[in-house]
């Protein structure tokens, strides 16, 4: 798998958990763990991103 792949699919994944989240936190009877663990998915989903570019771009 490409670089340029996996960081598409984890940028799908990021739009996912943002939509996710923000409906949760739409919900008035949304749960306050499930909304902090969303925000640390997507949190970790974007540093892992950023760690990528930042290695390849570190490649060329």
């Amino acid at each position: 798998m490409s670089l340029d792949t996996h960081l598409s699919q984890l940028a799908r994944k990021h739009d996912a958990l943002e939509r996710e989240l923000h409906d949760a936190m739409q919900s008035p009877s949304s749960d306050d763990l499930h909304i902090a663990e969303l925000k640390r998915k997507k949190l970790h989903l974007k540093d892992e991103i950023n760690r990528l570019r930042d290695d390849g771009e570190t490649l060329h």
